[in-house]
């Protein structure tokens, strides 16, 4: 029986919400931003509460439990080794991959980065002073992979310096396996590359399911691997704002730490360490049945595209929440279909080209809500499309 109830529908206008705020009309049903409809964890909870309780928000810090219970997470989840010594809090990924390359970089140095992908990356890369190199993921017939023979190319140039990975991968829920990652460490080492390795979706997945960290595929190049981690995805806390960088290069991580202080994102907020410390240290269960709950959106997604839409396609999601459909066969820009849904259904997703994705007609759902609100909301992508 459930320990949790992830049914349960609150009510989340008129909160400062992005996710449910941003659009006026209130009949409107957000499935876009990676933000969950679900209560966090109790213990996660108790934690902010209790901070609360006290009536005096000032500056914090961050304590030795902090570091620990990160060390202690990866190393039972992940069987990852990461020292104390080699996380730097921030608030958010976004800017730490943004210090990250300010920190290490130089002027018009190449980023090699996965597309479709992520949108923040684009601009971390461009606002850092880098150049964007497209790493097109292949597709065909509903299957994502990488597409090595143009990466090696890539990683020939005398410009490139970075490839920053996201595994799991946003927004194709590909979750890439060792051996992948094994060949795409080969070329870096062969170039010399620094892996950034995005790795926050890593605990959403089909419980039984690895996940292989970059850390754990050739530790003699561990040096040169830069991972960015957060508890915010799994435990739905992006707004308290902390995420951490986790570098063994201490020359890296001096620099680093200084870009992140010379940026001002040296401060995480008490309610976002508390959070994480709760989440890292009581909330194994809930991860377990939030993945359950997850996966059962994604069956009634796929249920209902099947049924409705044989010609339509959902990528299958190995990781994340975040549902990446192709729509192609409308003969509709990924744009177009966005606003057709907004407009005439009321339901908010992300069209593939903020993604930039090589394929035209996708668009990403975000199944982070409860069953009803999928089902309401694909009742009215029917009557729409």
């Amino acid at each position: 029986m459930a320990k949790y109830n992830f049914d349960e529908i609150i009510d989340r206008h008129n909160t400062y919400s992005d996710k449910w705020d941003i659009v006026k009309d209130k009949d409107v049903l957000p499935l876009w931003v990676a933000d969950m409809d679900f209560k966090v964890a109790p213990p996660i909870q108790k934690a902010v509460e209790d901070l609360a309780k006290h009536g005096i928000y000032g500056y914090g810090i961050v304590p030795d439990e902090y570091y620990k219970a990160i060390c202690s997470f990866h190393k039972r989840h992940y069987n990852c080794e990461i020292s104390e010594d080699s996380i730097i809090p921030t608030p958010c990924m976004v800017g730490a991959i943004s210090a990250i390359l300010q920190g290490l970089s130089q002027c018009a140095d190449e980023v090699i980065v996965q597309t479709p992908a992520y949108n923040n990356f684009f601009s971390c890369i461009k606002n850092s002073g880098c150049q964007i190199v497209e790493n097109e993921i292949l597709y065909s017939d509903g299957v994502f992979s990488l597409d090595f023979e143009s990466l090696e190319k890539q990683a020939q140039s005398e410009k490139a310096k970075f490839l920053l990975l996201c595994n799991p991968h946003n927004p194709t829920g590909r979750l890439w396996t060792r051996q992948e990652l094994e060949r795409i460490l080969a070329i870096c080492k062969k170039h010399n590359l620094i892996v950034i390795a995005d790795e926050v979706h890593c605990d959403i997945r089909p419980n039984g399911t690895v996940f292989t960290s970059f850390l754990n595929i050739d530790k003699s190049y561990n040096d040169r691997i830069i991972l960015i981690r957060s508890a915010s995805k799994t435990f739905n806390t992006a707004g308290l704002k902390n995420a951490y960088i986790v570098c063994q290069n201490k020359e890296f991580l001096k620099r680093i730490d200084r870009q992140v202080n010379i940026n001002e994102i040296c401060d995480v907020t008490s309610f976002g360490v508390a959070a994480t410390i709760a989440a890292y240290t009581q909330c194994d269960d809930w991860i377990i049945e939030l993945n359950d709950y997850i996966q059962e959106n994604y069956k009634i997604l796929c249920t209902f595209i099947k049924d409705n839409y044989p010609n339509f396609k959902v990528a299958k999601l190995e990781s994340t929440y975040l549902a990446w459909v192709d729509m192609s066969k409308l003969n509709m820009s990924s744009d177009m279909i966005k606003k057709v849904l907004l407009e005439k259904a009321k339901v908010f997703i992300n069209d593939g080209d903020m993604y930039r994705s090589p394929n035209e007609g996708f668009i990403r759902i975000n199944l982070g809500c409860t069953h009803a609100t999928l089902k309401e909301a694909l009742n009215r992508f029917k009557n729409a499309i």
